[in-house]
């Protein structure tokens, strides 16, 4: 990738890291840690790999995106307002009773949302279904998921992943964010899942390791490389950091589900800042 691209998706992943803290803060509710994690995996997706339009969000040519890890709207909803589906300002009804933003993705309510998830492991399997579909319709779009490294555990996942290999879905592309925690700490505690490449492998997968799934222009890469894949579904795993860019957040699962009260806020808020503007300036 051109370096004064790979800037701007990097930039762009900063400008939603502060979104999504203001988001949260305000609300006093939301999933902070997994969504800072997985902020690069979108900016990727909506900035430089999918074939969306913001003013035909339903358009039945575009390709699809499923957030299976469904708690980090955090993460999609500000992705989807800087992207243009609909204003920035939006996002201060994230969780209010008197707003549409829930706190997992409401496709009835939110421009650019493909399908509401919450219950882990469900959005995998309707991320299999969109790809089906689209096979039997001879579409060309792809379909794109997120998924949880702690949420590996449903049986449902794995249910879901000999489908998309049987039916052979090349244009299905998951990627797991590997921050290697939990709600209840790490998931090698709580439930081992490893060695991911080879179980996907043995569940008739493509599997790209990516060594920074915090990195927007590595993860670009290895979605367009997917795209080149043939006969079968590809996943990427993408090492992450969880609450990335806070440094009192960093791999600490605490922040997995709880909100930053003012002074930790004005603290996290400073971090992202000077992480933006240091990179802004060059």
């Amino acid at each position: 990738m051109e370096p004064s691209r790979a800037h701007a998706l990097a930039v762009t992943a900063a400008k939603a890291r502060l979104l999504a803290m203001e988001m949260v803060h305000t609300a006093a509710s939301g999933h902070i840690g997994g969504s800072l994690s997985s902020m690069d995996m979108l900016t990727a997706l909506y900035f430089d790999v999918m074939n969306v339009d913001p003013e035909n969000p339903r358009d039945p040519d575009r390709d699809r995106f499923v957030l299976s890890k469904g708690h980090c709207t955090p993460a999609l909803y500000p992705i989807l307002a800087l992207r243009g589906f609909f204003p920035v300002e939006q996002l201060s009804m994230f969780r209010r009773i008197d707003g549409h933003m829930s706190g997992h993705p409401d496709m009835v309510n939110v421009p650019g949302v493909d399908m509401s998830t919450g219950s882990l492991g469900q959005g995998f399997s309707a991320a299999v279904g969109m790809a089906i579909a689209g096979k039997l319709d001879h579409k060309n779009y792809r379909v794109y998921t997120v998924l949880g490294d702690g949420e590996l555990a449903e049986g449902q996942i794995w249910e879901a992943a000999m489908s998309a290999a049987k039916y052979k879905l090349d244009h299905l592309c998951a990627i797991v964010d590997v921050n290697g925690l939990q709600i209840d700490g790490r998931t090698a505690d709580v439930m081992p899942t490893e060695p991911l490449d080879r179980k996907f492998e043995s569940f008739g997968f493509h599997v790209i390791k990516l060594i920074s799934g915090n990195d927007p222009a590595a993860v670009s890469d290895a979605l367009h490389a997917a795209a080149t894949v043939k006969d079968k579904p590809t996943v990427i795993l993408a090492a992450t950091v969880k609450g990335k860019g806070v440094s009192f957040m960093e791999n600490n699962a605490d922040w997995h589900g709880k909100a930053p009260d003012d002074a930790q806020y004005a603290a996290a808020k400073a971090e992202l800042e000077a992480g933006l503007a240091e990179l802004e300036g060059n």
